[in-house]
């Protein structure tokens, strides 16, 4: 079994894989100050927790874009026995390639979702993921990452609302049945909902307005707040919730061997 970390600057999702099928996954606080004896522990307790033995892990793969925290896992990982963690990141040689004017900055992240998406659907895709940034990844389906979008998340958004203005206080996450609200908290509600999956769908339209090919890209939605947030979008085809889960599964079974682990 493969465990792969897909470590974003809010959460660290922990997958376990079998081939590129996600069997169990996990979302942790990503804490760039532990270290690699604590995170060793917080890796056995999990897998414990699916009664899976440590020699049953064959591989590991991580995609970060927090490099405070990379080493520190990488370490974490080398104490499971035989196992060499691969880091995937912009200088991998993966079946992809960076059609933007600085590839060495394309983040770890957006580099999984391209390979996932063109490797698992084979036509031109926009992938949106929804984390502390909502990034778009403009795909074609022979590879070709042509750049995209970021943009502040969803939470991002809300919670600099919520502390710029002394009068709002915080609410969850879930659109309202109405767009004009009656209570303040049914009114940041709407804004911060409704206003996120108008902004996606008029950022994919000009996307679909740029785009390389003759193709009409699909759109993938990943991330937390996929869910959530399709609904509410005309532009979103489906929700993939374990797409950059899978594509560090991909970019394992490409890259192992190779010698690209980091020390």
């Amino acid at each position: 079994m493969l465990l792969v970390f897909d470590v974003g600057n809010t959460e660290t999702t922990v997958g376990l894989c079998e081939g590129e099928a996600v069997r169990h996954h996990w979302r942790l606080t990503t804490e760039p100050s532990r270290t690699p004896d604590e995170l060793a522990v917080q890796l056995g307790g999990l897998l414990a927790m699916a009664d899976i033995v440590p020699g049953a892990i064959t591989g590991a793969a991580i995609g970060s874009v927090v490099p405070a925290l990379t080493h520190p896992l990488a370490e974490a990982c080398r104490r499971l026995p035989g196992v060499e963690p691969v880091v995937v990141d912009a200088s991998s040689p993966l079946p992809i390639r960076l059609e933007v004017d600085e590839p060495h900055t394309v983040g770890a992240d957006r580099i999984i979702n391209t390979l996932a998406a063109s490797r698992r659907f084979g036509v031109d895709c926009i992938v949106v993921d929804l984390g502390t940034a909502t990034t778009y990844d403009c795909i074609t389906a022979d590879g070709v990452f042509h750049g995209g979008i970021i943009q502040p998340g969803i939470r991002t958004s809300a919670e600099t609302l919520f502390r710029r203005a002394a009068r709002l206080s915080a609410t969850e996450l879930v659109a309202p049945a109405r767009a004009m609200g009656k209570r303040t908290d049914l009114c940041i509600r709407a804004g911060v909902m409704f206003g996120a999956a108008a902004s996606i769908d008029g950022l994919v339209a000009r996307l679909k307005a740029e785009w390389p090919t003759a193709q009409v890209p699909r759109v993938i939605a990943t991330g937390g707040l996929a869910s959530a947030i399709q609904p509410l979008c005309q532009s979103i085809d489906r929700v993939e919730p374990d797409l950059t889960l899978e594509g560090l599964a991909m970019a394992h079974a490409l890259l192992a061997g190779r010698g690209r682990s980091l020390r």
